[in-house]
């Protein structure tokens, strides 16, 4: 008689009693079974729950190369994000486009064509080499992408920042550019005569005349005859004029304002003082050789913004005699009246 159909277990001493039903005698038979086969029993199925959790585990990963749910929802999440920085860096790509044409246009039209310096790249860029501050984000196991696209927020927003402030200078000397025009040295400081002078040293380097080796010379020289006259090459204040017995001699500095300033040196005579109000073609005194000089000549210097530039790049080379002589004929019309010497807040008031 086969018995069948587990009913129950119950322990007793080192046994398991067990009832199963009889289907031949329709009645529930005891069983004993040794505790340690249900045991046994219990652990190979446990085992076997295990083995067969792993097996899925390796199919659903290795053979069938799926993701388990939890990561999947964060790979979802991951390339949800990726796709908005990458949306994000194709915008600044174009916000960079328009913020480098504005730069361009800012450095070769806007700041060229009222005597402005271009703005460094290295400013530009400043603050965002050297010391990683973005260090933190490669503690907390942050994205390349997401590194690079700070970055470059950053640097856009300072550069920004920087181009903004570069316009509001543009549009501050763009308001009084009329007044700009009178004011930067475009003439030669003598008269266009022909025979009347040459140059004898132009700016850059050169070997010094007097003390020998290669020297840097700050301006150009326009070789004359003592008593040649001199004429202030723009409108502009009288800043200093020094009377001495080496370098530059007899020395007069014009501030033209608008960051210019111009020096004429080795005069024989001087003929304004500090603070006299100057227009373009006012005589200011004549060629003379004193201080350092192996002969009579004029030592002209334009001066932007504290630095020596090359006065050749202002002149108006082809000024006409008529029309030089034009200019200083109103210079000498104005010179009769009295000229008003400015206060410091007059002084001030021209944008350097």
């Amino acid at each position: 008689m086969k018995l069948s159909i587990f009913a129950a277990q119950v322990a007793k001493g080192d046994k398991y009693r067990q009832y199963k039903y009889n289907p031949d005698t329709l009645l529930y038979e005891i069983v004993e079974v040794p505790k340690w086969r249900v045991h046994v029993i219990w652990v190979l199925k446990a085992l076997g729950g295990i083995a067969l959790a792993f097996l899925y585990f390796w199919i659903y990963t290795t053979v069938l190369g799926l993701d388990m749910p939890k990561t999947a929802i964060l790979k979802r999440k991951n390339a949800e994000w990726v796709g908005r920085m990458e949306i994000l860096n194709r915008q600044l790509d174009l916000y960079d486009e328009t913020l480098h044409g504005i730069e361009e246009r800012d450095d070769h039209v806007y700041r060229s064509m009222f005597g402005l310096n271009e703005i460094p790249e290295d400013v530009k860029q400043a603050g965002f080499g050297g010391v990683n501050r973005y260090s933190y984000l490669d503690e907390l196991g942050g994205s390349p992408l997401l590194k690079s696209t700070l970055v470059r927020m950053d640097v856009m927003t300072k550069r920004t920042y920087l181009q903004t402030k570069a316009l509001d200078e543009v549009n501050l000397i763009s308001r009084t550019a009329g007044d700009m025009v009178s004011c930067v040295p475009a003439v030669i400081p003598i008269r266009p005569l022909k025979g009347s002078y040459h140059i004898s040293s132009t700016f850059g380097y050169r070997r010094d005349p007097v003390y020998g080796g290669r020297r840097f010379h700050e301006g150009m020289d326009f070789a004359a005859d003592i008593g040649t006259p001199i004429y202030v090459t723009g409108d502009g204040v009288v800043e200093s004029v020094r009377h001495q017995f080496y370098g530059y001699g007899n020395v007069v500095v014009v501030d033209h304002g608008f960051g210019y300033k111009t020096r004429y040196a080795h005069m024989n005579s001087v003929d304004v003082g500090v603070g006299m109000r100057l227009k373009r073609g006012d005589k200011i005194g004549e060629v003379g050789k004193t201080g350092k000089s192996t002969g009579p000549h004029l030592h002209y210097e334009v001066i932007y913004k504290g630095k020596p530039v090359n006065p050749y790049h202002y002149m108006d080379t082809g000024i006409s005699l008529e029309e030089f002589s034009a200019m200083i004929d109103r210079g000498d019309a104005s010179a009769s009246a009295p000229k008003k010497v400015p206060s410091s807040s007059e002084l001030l008031r021209r944008r350097r």
